[in-house]
């Protein structure tokens, strides 16, 4: 457990949330005001609900800064049936699905069913997202080039396995689609590149353009 991880436990469900991963995209107080209020204390009532109603909400949160348990019987959040990597304009990539990511050697960074990655090199947690995009003014519209994945043999169904390069791309290899800010979506190839600098011309593709500026993450 992350030492900024809180627990709130309630009849039928727990609500886990890990501050450091939390991006406040305000997902979960569209959702239910009356459970996630951050003028409240806790600010989480898992109780404020029906557990149904506060799992859905949990499962809104883009980052996977909040997971649950159930305590009255029913199944714990599934694994979503395909993989989708959805480009944020002016921000980061969200992943849903069964999704691991590892470093370089193969040893595991994560596995979940939600996480936000960075895409404008600028995150101090690489290669997770901490809204650095917002400080850096990173400037992405997060369309899809014309040509990108547009005639390709899709993998088939499993997990996406995202392995970070030092110095480089987000290489990633399994099932997945790609959706645009825009919601434009397209099936990608069994393995492609994303990138993580921020300067490729290809976004949210990998051209290279880590070399030319210089990039440096492990």
């Amino acid at each position: 457990m992350s030492d900024k991880e809180h627990v709130y436990r309630g009849k039928d469900i727990v609500v886990r949330y890990d501050l450091a991963r939390c991006l406040h995209s305000a997902e979960c107080l569209r959702a239910l005001p009356g459970v996630f209020d951050t003028r409240g204390r806790p600010w989480v009532q898992p109780d404020g609900a029906p557990a149904d109603e506060v799992a859905h909400a949990v499962t809104r949160c883009p980052s996977g800064a909040l997971h649950f348990e159930r305590n009255d019987g029913v199944p714990a959040e599934g694994v979503p049936e395909r993989n989708t990597i959805r480009v944020v304009a002016e921000g980061p990539l969200y992943l849903r699905g069964d999704i691991e990511v590892v470093d370089g050697e193969g040893r595991q960074l994560r596995r979940d069913t939600r996480l936000a990655l960075c895409r404008c090199g600028a995150s101090s947690r690489k290669p997770f997202c901490d809204n650095s995009h917002l400080r850096v003014g990173f400037d992405d519209a997060g369309e899809l080039p014309d040509r990108l994945f547009a005639e390709v043999q899709p993998a088939a169904s499993g997990p996406l396995t995202i392995t970070v390069r030092a110095n480089g791309s987000l290489r990633c290899e399994g099932s997945a689609e790609i959706i645009a800010a825009g919601g434009e979506a397209r099936p990608a190839p069994a393995s492609f590149s994303l990138c993580r600098c921020g300067a490729s011309e290809r976004k949210p593709a990998c051209d290279g353009s880590h070399r030319r500026v210089g990039f440096v993450a492990e």
